[in-house]
């Protein structure tokens, strides 16, 4: 067993944070990723961080802005923290040596992105996310923070009350890819996920291979509640071949959406009269995909992303980045050439119910980052938000695992009897959705060691019945089955009928992967073993955003349904929650916050 203060899994951005906040704090922090952590996906985060830097902007604008980008269902105290505690966090990184782009006059340029009242996104190039992990990575090898890395997180040690907020988390179990070693990681103060996004739910995805959404799974699974998953977020300036993003900078520099008959159709079939391509995410999507459904689209597939006109100079100077992924990836010169982009998978809204200290209703177990759900992004995320969200909430978490007393939070956790305006849901759910046969995600025990050792005993014997089914169901097909129908059914434009086909398909995987196995036996690096473990973590979350998408009867941000084409604040200013009950999962309800520090942010209709 290995024991620290806190442990932090995951080594993105959100997971640095938070271990230099612990740090900060005087803990003993240790990181348990299952990849080195500059190989993270923040590393290919391109386009900037939000901060209120400049004169004439300031972070109430920066909250109204997230408010109604996440399209009125954002808690309130969650977008004023991330607004108040931005501009700090953005000028820390600076003073740590992150290479901000800069103007003439020395100051860090700043740029438009979707959705701003004000050109606040701070960049360092295209290749922000690079350079914040970096920065955040130096940061922790100089404050010798450990790091046990390619250890693969599988399991969290949680005990086993009837309520899951009489729980507690002591730590969680990992598996040493390289040795094959399975090992518990004692958290004496905490256990904070920062594991990122479920990009491989669906086949066409800006994110890495390795964003199965094991941390969400593995709250789920042990009691907490799983907020918001129907609002995905999917780019619109992705490439078609490979799903790699073009950042959004190249539209905040000046980039032009054309359709195949070089209508800059955002302006000229009204999508967006005001903001044209710097609209929101999802009302950019939306227009890119009617024009391609409607026969407009550039060989019936993509659209086109010109950013010739600006120049050779200015691109490499600002977008240099993008030039190397257009010509690697599709073979065009975006000096010469307009770029063909369409929507593909990026960012997942929800995510683990946290508070704005990243608390959980589980007592020690904590979430930041893409991962959880504090609920700053509403039903859409508003480019440039997602980097200060790593760096805010990460750094909250970790300064309240490590004991600092950050205040009472005004955001809710867990589901409780007295709770104010929580509603079950009425929605009818095809077949049976949850666990069939899945071992329990919860362990007894008298004290902490025996909760740990109960739950390395019980992971070692669930990952050596995979080792020992060698001619089992492979996770590949399953895996295939769930990002298909997802694909097909549950994205940018969605319907009853789909949405519950996807379910009923989802259901047979998970009879499938009853009998999955393992074909490779090796104990180091057997990859074919990671993606099993990782798939059953794909059909959990593909199921959560699937509820959710059939239970919202409304068109909110990122999720459109066909027979609901109106936002209906009546009925649905309020989160969609699932909880797992031992694997039999059940839709609730919470009411939105929008009461805010000054103001109360009245739901108003977006136009961009």
């Amino acid at each position: 067993m290995y024991e620290h203060d806190v442990i932090v899994v995951g080594g993105g951005g959100a997971g640095l944070r938070a271990a230099i906040g612990a740090h900060e704090a005087g803990a003993d922090v240790a990181i348990v990723t299952k990849l080195h952590p500059v190989r993270s996906h923040t590393g290919a985060a391109e386009g900037g961080i939000n901060a209120a830097l400049r004169e004439g902007d300031d972070w109430e604008l920066h909250a109204y802005d997230t408010v109604k980008g996440g399209d009125y269902l954002t808690d309130a105290p969650a977008a004023e923290t991330l607004a108040q505690d931005a501009p700090e966090n953005v000028v820390q990184l600076e003073n740590w040596g992150m290479p901000f782009s800069r103007e003439e006059d020395g100051r860090m340029s700043q740029r438009p992105f979707g959705g701003l009242s004000f050109p606040r996104t701070t960049y360092a190039g295209a290749e922000t996310g690079h350079h914040l992990l970096h920065t955040l990575y130096e940061q922790v090898v100089k404050r010798g923070i450990t790091v046990y890395d390619e250890w693969y997180v599988t399991r969290l040690a949680v005990t086993d009350e009837d309520d899951p907020n009489d729980r507690e988390c002591y730590g969680c179990v990992a598996w040493d890819i390289q040795t094959g070693e399975i090992a518990g990681f004692r958290g004496t103060d905490g256990v904070i996920l920062a594991t990122g996004g479920d990009g491989q739910v669906f086949d066409h995805t800006t994110n890495a291979v390795a964003n199965t959404a094991d941390g969400v799974a593995m709250a789920y699974r042990a009691g907490v509640p799983i907020e918001d998953m129907e609002f995905v977020q999917f780019h619109p300036t992705t490439l078609p071949s490979t799903g790699i993003l073009l950042s959004e900078g190249v539209r905040g520099e000046g980039g032009i959406l054309y359709n195949d008959e070089g209508e800059r159709f955002m302006f000229e079939y009204g999508y967006a009269t005001n903001d044209g391509e710097l609209a929101s995410r999802d009302v950019v999507s939306r227009a890119e995909l009617t024009e391609i459904n409607e026969g407009r689209g550039v060989d019936d597939e993509v659209v086109h992303l010109d950013m010739r006109h600006l120049g050779e100079e200015r691109v490499l100077d600002r977008l240099e980045n993008i030039l190397h992924l257009a010509e690697d990836f599709e073979g065009v010169d975006g000096l010469e050439k307009p770029m063909p982009v369409k929507p593909g998978h990026h960012y997942e809204m929800g995510g683990i119910e946290t508070n704005e200290n990243g608390e959980t209703c589980i007592d020690g177990l904590y979430a930041v980052g893409e991962a959880a759900c504090v609920s700053v992004h509403g039903s859409n995320r508003l480019g440039g938000n997602a980097l200060p969200e790593l760096i805010v909430f990460g750094a909250r978490a970790g300064r309240h695992a490590a004991g600092e007393d950050l205040g009472e939070p005004e955001i809710p956790v867990g589901k409780t009897e007295d709770a104010e305006g929580i509603e079950a849901a009425d929605v009818e759910l095809p077949g049976d959705p949850g666990a069939l046969a899945a071992s329990s995600a919860v362990v007894s025990g008298d004290d902490a060691d025996e909760v740990l050792d109960n739950a390395v005993d019980a992971e070692t014997e669930r990952i050596e019945g995979l080792l020992e089914n060698d001619d089992g169901v492979n996770h590949a097909e399953v895996r295939s089955t769930i990002q298909k129908t997802m694909t097909e059914n549950v994205n940018v434009f969605r319907e009853r009928e789909g949405i519950e086909e996807a379910l009923e398909v989802i259901q047979e995987a998970r009879e499938d992967y009853e009998d999955v196995g393992v074909a490779d036996p090796s104990r180091t690096f057997n990859t074919d073993l990671q993606h099993t473990i990782e798939t059953r973590n794909v059909i959990d979350v593909a199921e959560t955003i699937a509820m959710g998408a059939l239970a919202r009867e409304e068109f909110r941000g990122a999720h459109w349904r066909a027979e609901f084409q109106e936002r209906r604040d009546d009925e649905w200013l309020k989160h969609t929650l699932v909880s797992w009950n031992d694997g039999s999962p059940e839709l609730w309800y919470r009411p939105v916050l929008l009461e805010g520090e000054n103001q109360t942010y009245e739901p108003k209709e977006r136009h961009y």
